[in-house]
């Protein structure tokens, strides 16, 4: 009689078991890879092809100061701000709206929109590289901080209309409703009553657009020579730089984004909250 329960018993706790192993290798796999880059960075740089390697790094600055005050990090890492910062912007501004739509309003071929949307990042970027560069040439956008801005808004808007899409879907019209009848119009109704609600999902998706266009590296490359991106630059540069000094570019790289999503996390998690409701 005692069997069945036991069994019951045994299977939650192996799945249990399997939960939490999963989420450690998972944990592991992300942040490993961040802490041998990190520590690399700030180990001397005959420690960096050291074995074995030491765990806990000598915390030498050589390396990071070095490739801080290389020619052209600055100006590289500022239009790295710069176009990060309007992609961000434009991403929002154009997205929320959007999504706003095509959650709260009916037209014809609205499900077609929503795949079209998702169907510009089937297009690989190599591909529209040339004909890309000829447009920007002919209208005067090449190696600007906007034209390129312009490019990484364009790969982060499809996931900006979805992910607020799916947040304004969870937000019940009946709260618009209510807020029309106590004498508000529909824009006076969103910014009283939704914009609050959905304000965590739209950072969150900002954040997104933000790391989107901060790990962008072919657009940067090819639209840009004197405006070039961190990681254009660091593509250009450290190709044959030695092993220690690509550790300390790519920790310059990483550790800003990590900063800016760890103090935006509450954001991320609010997003999550929002999106299973």
């Amino acid at each position: 009689m005692s069997t069945a329960p036991n069994m019951v018993v045994g299977q939650s706790r192996v799945a249990r078991w399997a939960f939490n192993g999963s989420v450690i290798v998972l944990c592991l796999w992300v942040l490993v890879p961040i802490y041998l880059l990190i520590a690399n960075a700030l180990s001397a740089p005959s420690e960096v092809t050291q074995f074995p390697k030491k765990m806990v790094p000598s915390f030498d600055t050589e390396s990071v100061e070095f490739f801080l005050y290389f020619n052209g990090v600055g100006k590289a890492l500022w239009s790295s701000v710069q176009v990060a910062f309007l992609t961000m912007v434009m991403s929002i501004l154009i997205g929320a709206p959007a999504g706003y739509s095509l959650s709260r309003f009916d037209f014809r071929g609205k499900n077609a929109f929503r795949i079209l949307v998702l169907m510009t990042r089937a297009f690989p970027l190599p591909l529209l590289a040339l004909p890309m560069a000829i447009m920007f040439i002919r209208v005067g956008l090449d190696d600007t901080v906007f034209g390129l801005a312009l490019v990484h808004t364009t790969l982060a808007l499809p996931f900006a209309v979805l992910i607020t899409f799916s947040l304004f879907s969870g937000i019940p019209i009946e709260l618009e409703e209510a807020a029309w009848t106590l004498g508000c119009n529909r824009l006076q109704a969103f910014f009283k009553v939704i914009f609050p609600l959905v304000l965590p999902g739209i950072t969150a998706s900002a954040i997104f657009a933000f790391v989107v266009s901060w790990n962008e590296v072919f657009a940067a490359a090819v639209l840009t020579i004197e405006h070039r991106t961190l990681p254009a630059f660091l593509l250009q540069s450290l190709d044959v730089a030695p092993l220690h000094l690509k550790f300390a570019g790519g920790a310059v790289l990483v550790v800003p984004a990590l900063i800016f999503i760890f103090f935006v996390r509450k954001y991320l998690f609010a997003m999550w909250g929002i999106a299973n409701r």
